[in-house]
């Protein structure tokens, strides 16, 4: 009976979702129809406390305040200005300009969170001037697509604070191992970029007039606004000065100075910015109680350890059942986003991975790897989205440009299990 409840409201929850409705007032809708069928306890008592507690949570206010950051960073000239200091010092690497996509997406993504807002803003930056100086589209856009899901992998990242609320696992922790994945893989794209245009040299057009070190020191000028915030948000974090919500203020009230100062602050910025930030938050606060409410719902039927007990029962190796929950996710991320796939698999899978003997910070890292992966598979992938709004190429293409930076993302996966000090070496240093 337990098994046969659990597999109708699976089914339900996909039709639902299928629907078109929204993801959280889906979860609600799914996790009602589980309660009053199936469950003992009165529905509204319960929906009550069990919503209240998912949104409640003081670290969960870091997330808005990210948010707003990100929002008035991208409505702001410091992002064109990115894109100035940098391209001077990358004339001799092969590739050349390719790497702004990376570079650039690896430092908005310190002061970003999001993967959608990275990806949205260095393409709006790049896309445009590498198209103007004659370089390939489908690795200006391919590379793009993956360098964009940095923003949730480098800190301070919206994931990761919702995978640290969920599973109750230190967020400032999560925060410093995802730095050093964070650059290898923006190593890894990198490194692809210089094989590619060795191997393809024709296709990549002439270096421009040389600069000379004192004009390149120059024009990195650009990049003292975005570094000082960066420092300021995430050295709060890191020198123990600031919690993630203080540090989260710090860079909203940096952000607001350092638009105000260029000039480009005004009241419908503002107010634009902060609207966008408030609109994106209530989306994932309905996805999170939605998710909280069918995570109770789905525990009244028994399905968190029919699940632990049938992965259990298959007897796997902790490397094998790594395997099995990179392909469960990626299949996931084919019909969900990567907020919903997080609060809606931890609580199920948290007594599960603790048994097989991963720690729980690497596990977030993992985690925010394949939530990576799932934001270019197709057809339910963000960044895929933003970047056919940005260019007017159908997805499918889109995500052909990004495949072999989906496998580098799987690379970078392997690289962390044999090697798990790539992860924890930085939060276990910096905690004494």
């Amino acid at each position: 009976m337990e098994t046969f409840a659990a597999i109708a409201l699976i089914v339900l929850l996909f039709a639902v979702l299928g629907s078109g409705l929204w993801i959280g007032l889906s979860l609600l809708a799914v996790a009602l129809v589980g309660m009053e069928f199936l469950g003992q306890r009165p529905i509204g008592d319960a929906m009550a406390l069990t919503i209240w507690g998912s949104t409640s949570s003081w670290t969960l206010t870091a997330l808005p305040l990210f948010l707003w950051m990100g929002e008035i960073l991208f409505r702001s000239k410091l992002s064109d200005d990115m894109f100035k200091g940098l391209a001077p010092w990358l004339d001799w690497v092969p590739g050349r300009l390719l790497h702004t996509n990376v570079v650039g997406c690896t430092i908005f993504a310190a002061i970003s969170g999001s993967s959608a807002a990275t990806c949205a803003t260095i393409g709006k930056i790049t896309l445009p001037e590498l198209r103007k100086r004659g370089y390939p589209e489908h690795m200006a856009v391919g590379t793009l697509a993956g360098a964009g899901t940095l923003g949730l992998l480098i800190p301070p990242s919206i994931i990761m604070i919702v995978y640290g609320v969920a599973s109750n696992v230190s967020i400032a922790k999560l925060f410093l191992a995802g730095v050093i994945p964070g650059l290898m893989l923006a190593a890894l794209f990198s490194g692809y970029i210089v094989v590619w245009a060795l191997l393809n040299r024709g296709a990549i057009p002439a270096a421009g007039a040389s600069t000379s070190l004192a004009q390149k020191l120059h024009a990195s000028r650009h990049l003292i606004p975005v570094v000082t915030l960066i420092g300021l948000v995430l050295g709060g974090i890191y020198s123990g000065i600031a919690t993630a919500t203080e540090a989260a203020a710090l860079g909203v009230a940096g952000a607001l100075l350092l638009a105000r100062i260029e000039g480009s602050l005004d009241f419908a910025t503002f107010r634009a910015g902060l609207v966008a930030a408030c609109r994106v938050y209530c989306m994932i606060g309905l996805i999170l109680a939605g998710a909280a409410f069918l995570t109770l719902a789905m525990g009244f039927i028994g399905l968190p350890r029919q699940v632990a007990e049938a992965i259990g029962s298959l007897g796997l190796a902790p490397f094998w059942l790594m395997l099995l929950l990179v392909a469960f996710f990626i299949v996931l991320g084919c019909f969900l986003d990567g907020i919903s796939m997080v609060v809606l698999t931890i609580a199920v899978l948290l007594p599960t991975v603790q048994a097989a003997g991963f720690d729980l910070v690497w596990f977030g890292i993992f985690i925010v790897l394949v939530v990576e992966m799932a934001q270019i598979t197709p057809p339910v992938g963000f960044n895929l989205f933003v970047l056919q709004g940005l260019t007017r190429r159908e997805v499918t293409w889109i995500a052909r440009t990004a495949l072999p930076l989906f496998f580098l993302m799987a690379v970078a996966i392997l690289i962390t299990w044999f090697a798990p000090d790539v992860v924890l070496w930085l939060p276990r240093h910096m905690n004494g």
